[in-house]
């Protein structure tokens, strides 16, 4: 993506990897600096795929096949990027996104075994040339993130009801996204100290894109999630 547009930023990684806390902390920052910024959750962020999002992160793991899965998801994303995404980008506000078309990588390419090229191909018809401009990919074992998430409150725990081997299979997917987008992705270790981990965020954007470099002042700092 070239820079007639704002930051596009993504956050990815398996459950319990820290991604979803630090995601809030950077767009505080960036809120502090003045920064124009908005952020989003996948699946989310529109009515449409907020419908989207109840259908998949709740209930029993095998109510849906691997495949109505992934199109599932890119159905919540395509929404996403129409109505939300590209307007801000175009509008010169930066856009901070929880999970996106690495995740469908991750978890139904890898974790479903649906493989990396057609979920790939999945992805481009539904994003087209919208890639992140930085990505940053939390890691921690899944045996760790697993048992973190069990102080979650609500009942948004379809995929942690998976068996290890599932998750496992991400982190691999995660690994080979890292491996194969070097310049876009940074990896995260998500046992390192919360402020740390914040501090090493901030510093990478900074160095990316400057942040006074996209200062608009304009007054619509909305928080979306």
């Amino acid at each position: 993506m070239n820079h007639k547009h704002a930051p596009f930023i993504t956050f990815e990684g398996g459950e319990g990897s820290g991604k979803t806390t630090q995601i809030h902390i950077l767009f505080k920052e960036l809120l502090k600096r003045g920064v124009d910024v908005i952020h989003y959750r996948e699946p989310g962020g529109t009515r449409g795929a907020e419908i989207i999002r109840k259908l998949l992160v709740r209930g029993a793991k095998k109510k849906w096949t691997p495949t109505a899965e992934a199109l599932l998801m890119s159905a919540a994303r395509a929404e996403l990027v129409e109505k939300r995404i590209v307007p801000q980008l175009k509008q010169g506000t930066w856009v901070l996104c929880d999970r996106y078309t690495d995740s469908t990588i991750a978890y139904q390419g890898f974790g479903h075994n649906l493989g990396y090229k057609p979920i790939e191909a999945l992805n481009r018809f539904t994003v087209g040339v919208l890639i992140p401009d930085l990505t940053f990919v939390f890691q921690i074992a899944p045996e760790l993130g697993l048992s973190r998430t069990t102080q979650r409150e609500g009942d948004e725990n379809r995929f942690e009801k998976f068996d290890l081997p599932f998750h496992r299979r991400v982190a691999e997917g995660y690994a080979e996204i890292l491996q194969q987008n070097p310049d876009r992705c940074v990896p995260i270790n998500g046992l390192l100290d919360v402020s740390m981990i914040s501090d090493n965020i901030l510093q990478t954007v900074k160095q990316r894109f400057g942040i006074k470099k996209y200062n608009h002042n304009n007054n619509h700092n909305n928080h979306k999630k």
